[in-house]
């Protein structure tokens, strides 16, 4: 019996080499097209269901679709933001970068960020966060920063943030009632660190002006990162002290548990 699920169901969520193994199978045996597909099926699902394989393609099909909408959001964004004339930057404001990634997604979370004061101050951050999803790691790397700035004694008096994700900017900058309820911890305690700070402003920049960022995220997934050092440790080599007057660098993830 092809069993419980229609077969265009299955023909939905099976790859394109399950597609074309299960029409081996139809003609090498009496199996209809339906059967010889739940059978192809069953033999990927390995030690889960087949209820339990649809479900997860599902999910895969679904997070996919939603990957290639933000992206779709993000090049709007950088082409509206290209027609912009880029603001002149405040040379007596701390400036911060930040940048989250899940691999794969959902997956292992690594943070990067970047806190950099009028005076030459540069904080660095890389850790890995757990587990979650590439928006979760952009909010953790959000927080990251700034708790780093909240922790800066005195502490920055104005704080110019930029981040590539659209989506943490703009939940972040909602009101508490409009954010979404799967990162409504991680906007609550955003909120609550930006409250603790007399002049934030949120800037949306593209991928590309966010490298530093990025490969610090990056960096924390694969394992290379500064994550054994401690805060205001000098982490610069002798040719980068003659740039930067004070650099340190953090490996200590945000404080908020991803079960939240």
């Amino acid at each position: 019996m092809p069993g419980m699920f229609e077969f265009e169901q299955l023909l939905r969520i099976a790859y394109k080499k399950e597609r074309a193994v299960s029409r081996r199978l139809s003609k090498l045996t009496s199996l209809s097209a339906h059967a010889a597909l739940t059978q192809t099926l069953e033999k990927s699902a390995g030690t889960q269901t087949l209820a339990e394989l649809v479900g997860a393609r599902h999910r895969e099909r679904a997070a996919t679709e939603q990957a290639r909408h933000h992206r779709e959001q993000e090049r709007a964004a950088a082409r509206a933001a290209r027609k912009v004339r880029p603001a002149v930057r405040d040379a007596v404001a701390w400036h911060a970068w930040f940048d989250g990634s899940a691999h794969p997604n959902p997956g292992k979370i690594g943070i990067g960020g970047v806190l950099e004061g009028p005076d030459g101050d540069i904080v660095k951050i890389s850790a890995r966060a757990g587990h979650g999803d590439s928006c979760e790691a952009e909010y953790l790397a959000l927080i990251a920063v700034l708790e780093a700035a909240v922790s800066r004694k005195p502490a920055p008096a104005k704080l110019v943030i930029r981040g590539d994700s659209q989506v943490v900017i703009e939940d972040v900058l909602r009101d508490e009632a409009s954010s979404a309820p799967a990162l409504s911890s991680y906007a609550t305690l955003a909120r609550g660190l930006i409250a603790q700070l007399a002049d934030v402003r949120l800037q949306w920049i593209p991928r590309a002006r966010n490298a530093a960022a990025d490969a610090l995220s990056q960096h924390a997934i694969r394992g290379d990162t500064h994550a054994d050092t401690h805060a205001n440790t000098h982490a610069d080599t002798h040719a980068d002290a003659q740039d930067r007057s004070r650099t340190s660098t953090t490996g200590v993830s945000p404080n908020l548990s991803l079960n939240a």
